[in-house]
């Protein structure tokens, strides 16, 4: 039992909570999400909260959090903004499942609350909420998650958000419309240093309602995103915390910041035998680091023709583990080839096939990553403008493709 709630059940691993549902409840009170975190009301926060453990969050240290009303988690103090600031922010440390302008004041609204099943995990839900003002014609629930992870290394920890419905985007103080239009809820986090955060994809646009249909799982859980935070940093720091992909039909999508580029950025999708790397928006791909020990540790490159429409082969092998540099201005597109079938790589496993990457400049880069199977043969890339547009991922053909001969033996 902790300092955060009364009698509460021990809660199972991520991956349990699957499958009785999307929110983890049982923690009593009276909608089983444990204790009101704070009363009715429109943009007010909780008091200080004690964590059960501490936090490395960017290289701070915390053992405190406040709940706030509309839609976040802040460390430093109560946050009552209700139009989300565009990440990154100054002096604010912040974890936003949906920072946007709740209000609980309806009599038809669910309310907030927090709970500590256990010392290793605390629980904030956003139950059945409306929005600014006074308004439950559309309701939102979702939670955030804080676990615990100092078996892996001190101050370690993973954050989830959990998407059951999503509604509504903006309170009309915000420039909504019946709970739409505006400026609508921003989800994700931010060291509050104006340097360093993460946003979940459709955050600040009304595609943020696809949250709760669309995960970064390996196995996708529609509505359940997961990120593990290592010695301070986000996924994407090293290969052995990757940033993983949100899984559509038509590939692994990657939406993320640039703060530095000369840091690579590390990123994972289930694996095939060669992938397609193509930049939506934002700079060029300046650099590659392929991972290492699996086959002959060589990767054929394919870089992009515009003319024929399609990826050419550059006649350059990559080694794995050394980071090849694509000159000058970058590219915003590639294709690996020469990954063994018979490497056997387990797409399940969130380091198989670890990338990293550099880019030309600062800024929010949208990358996609596309697989190329073992009996298929990818199709031409669509034009530029048609990618940009309508975001339509690489369609394949029904031909073995044959890569590329080595001096050392290679899988046909």
């Amino acid at each position: 039992m902790t300092a955060l709630s009364a009698a509460f059940v021990i809660i199972g691993t991520a991956n349990n909570a699957q499958a009785a549902g999307l929110l983890l409840n049982g923690f009593g009170g009276n909608a089983g999400f444990g204790e009101l975190a704070l009363p009715r009301n429109d943009d007010e926060s909780s008091n200080q909260l004690n964590l059960p453990f501490q936090i490395n969050f960017f290289g701070n240290t915390f053992n405190n959090f406040f709940v706030n009303n509309n839609g976040n988690l802040t460390f430093r103090s109560q946050l009552r903004t209700f139009t989300p600031n565009a990440f990154p922010i100054a002096n604010q440390p912040i974890i936003a499942p949906y920072w946007s302008d709740v209000d609980t004041r309806c009599t038809t609204c669910g309310e907030v609350y927090v709970a500590s099943p256990n010392s290793d995990t605390v629980v904030v839900t956003w139950n059945n909420v409306g929005y600014f003002s006074n308004r439950s014609d559309k309701l939102n629930t979702f939670q955030t998650v804080l676990r615990n992870r100092n078996d892996t290394g001190a101050g370690n920890f993973d954050i989830e958000f959990r998407y059951e419905t999503l509604e509504w985007t903006t309170g009309n103080a915000s420039g909504g419309v019946n709970g739409l239009g505006g400026i609508p809820a921003q989800a994700g986090f931010d060291a509050g240093d104006n340097v360093n955060f993460f946003t979940l994809p459709g955050s600040r646009t009304a595609e943020i309602l696809n949250l709760q249909n669309t995960s970064n799982l390996p196995e996708p859980v529609p509505g359940l995103w997961s990120f593990a935070v290592r010695n301070g940093a986000l996924p994407g720091a090293t290969p052995e915390n990757p940033l993983l992909p949100v899984v559509t039909e038509d590939g692994w999508n990657f939406d993320f910041n640039i703060a530095d580029p000369t840091q690579p950025v590390f990123i994972d999708p289930p694996v095939a035998i060669g992938y397609d790397y193509i930049v939506d928006s934002g700079p060029n791909i300046a650099s590659v680091i392929l991972p290492t020990g699996i086959g002959d540790n060589l990767y054929d490159l394919f870089t992009f023709d515009s003319t024929a429409n399609d990826f050419v082969d550059s006649g350059v092998d990559i080694t794995g583990g050394f980071a090849f540099n694509f000159g000058d201005g970058g590219v915003d597109r590639f294709r690996i080839l020469g990954i063994e079938p018979s490497a056997g790589l387990d797409p399940n496993d969130i380091t198989a096939f670890v990338t990293g990457l550099t880019f030309t400049s600062t800024g929010q880069v949208q990358l996609r990553q596309v697989a190329i199977s073992q009996n298929t043969t990818p199709a031409p890339v669509p034009e530029p403008a048609t990618i940009l547009g309508s975001f339509i991922a690489l369609g394949f053909g029904r031909k073995l493709y044959r890569m590329r001969s080595h001096s050392i033996n290679k899988s046909a």
